[in-house]
């Protein structure tokens, strides 16, 4: 199995490390290989609706707003003056 050997890791970095594997129950190596797993195994992109999904719940929208949106969507636009 490869191997890999970090240099000049700062000392805070390398404590963080530590105390992370000490939270989740292992060794700090091998909580550094859950971490290198996770991030390359990171999607690329997210779905629309996930995406609309999150901002919605994160904008703590309710059924009502989601209504009114809908309903000016439907709405023609005024024209504008230009006189």
């Amino acid at each position: 199995m490869p191997a890999v050997t970090i240099q000049n890791l700062s000392e805070n970095t390398h404590k963080a490390l530590r105390l992370r594997a000490a939270q989740n129950g292992r060794s700090t190596e091998a909580e550094i290989r859950s971490i290198l797993d996770a991030a390359v195994d990171a999607p690329k992109s997210v779905p629309l609706s996930s995406a609309l999904y999150k901002l919605g719940r994160d904008a703590e929208l309710e059924d009502g707003d989601v209504d009114a949106l809908e309903q000016k969507a439907k709405t023609a636009a005024e024209p504008i003056s230009l006189r």
